[in-house]
């Protein structure tokens, strides 16, 4: 009697067992699968019949272009300039600032470099000047004075055209910025205020940027009263000073993604134009206008040279656009749409 309970009781306690275990296995199939990983920032907002297009940023040449492979000849000026060499072998140039002196300082945005170009007994010459830096995109120089604008800090670099052979360390002026690398390059331009004017951009292609990015700040040139000026602006990709009136004029590339031709890459103007990213999408000037659903549009509207061989490509893409009734009125100060702007 006692040996028959016992096995009793060891099949009862082993049919628990495995009921418990194809209850486990039951409520583990039943649960949510994991949420998909998150595009990178270049990625967002790609509609799904883009997936398959091999349209992901292309890596520059890791070194610089022969000189004679360099197509000169096929640039064109206009009447009364002439395109011609200044100097070879500077890998990835992005931004030339020229000091008092006639130096001619280039950044770099892929390579951790910056050079100096200066002419010795006729002759030009490439230094580096600095190695071991991390996106050093912007340049500005004024009073002997070099400042260098990296993805998260600016430095400067005093009376550096007297020691182009030995430069001193560049001291850090200003570093409260944000680390993203999308849209982190920075550009460098010295105001009429004396100011040090920089952006700092969206770290997406789409999205509701933090109130620390998509925007223009300003310091002191010792890194001192930083300052936001403008807000709403995606990436900027140059700027620069009116020579007369005073006023910042600077280049915006608009999203990706919304179709091959839209929306336009912008010139704006800072008294006049208010930025709109991300929930408006200029046509350039001083109008901003809303778009509608980026897969609408995806893949049918064909560049210009399509449009000039194709009046019916042309006809569609007019109706791209929709009506202007959302328009900015021309005239709004970004400073004064601060409040306003996401």
């Amino acid at each position: 009697m006692i040996i028959r309970s016992a096995n009793r009781n060891l099949l009862l306690l082993a049919g628990t067992i495995a009921t418990l275990a194809v209850a486990v296995c039951s409520a583990g199939a039943q649960q949510t699968p994991a949420a998909p990983e998150a595009p990178p920032p270049w990625a967002q907002g790609r509609p799904e019949a883009a997936i398959g297009a091999n349209l992901a940023p292309i890596a520059p040449p890791p070194l610089p272009t022969a000189v004679d492979k360099l197509p000169v000849a096929n640039l064109k000026a206009p009447k009364g300039f002439k395109i011609e060499l200044y100097a070879s072998g500077v890998a990835n140039a992005r931004t030339l600032r020229q000091g008092d002196k006639g130096t001619v300082f280039v950044s770099t945005r892929l390579l951790d470099k910056v050079y100096a170009i200066n002419e010795q007994s006729g002759r030009r010459e490439v230094k580096t000047l600095y190695s071991g830096l991390y996106r050093p995109n912007g340049l500005a120089f004024a009073n002997g004075t070099l400042y260098i604008a990296e993805l998260a800090k600016i430095s400067k670099v005093e009376k550096v055209e007297d020691n182009l052979d030995n430069p001193p360390k560049p001291v850090v002026i200003y570093d409260d910025l944000p680390k993203d690398e999308a849209h982190g390059w920075k550009f460098l331009t010295i105001g009429p205020d004396n100011k040090l004017y920089f952006n700092v951009g969206a770290p997406c292609n789409i999205c509701m940027p933090s109130p620390a990015h998509a925007q223009i700040r300003r310091i002191n040139l010792d890194g001192s009263s930083p300052e936001v000026v403008a807000r709403g602006v995606r990436q900027i990709v140059g700027m620069d000073w009116h020579p007369i009136l005073g006023q910042l004029y600077f280049t915006e590339n608009s999203r990706d993604w919304l179709s091959e031709d839209i929306p336009e890459d912008k010139l704006n103007l800072r008294i006049v134009t208010r930025a709109t990213f991300p929930t408006r999408n200029s046509g350039g000037g001083a109008r901003a206008m809303n778009l509608p659903s980026r897969s609408l549009y995806w893949g049918r509207i064909q560049p210009h040279s399509a449009c000039d061989s194709t009046p019916a490509t042309c006809s569609h893409r007019s109706t791209a656009t929709p009506s202007s009734s959302h328009a900015t009125a021309p005239g709004t100060d970004l400073r004064s749409s601060a409040a306003t702007s996401p």
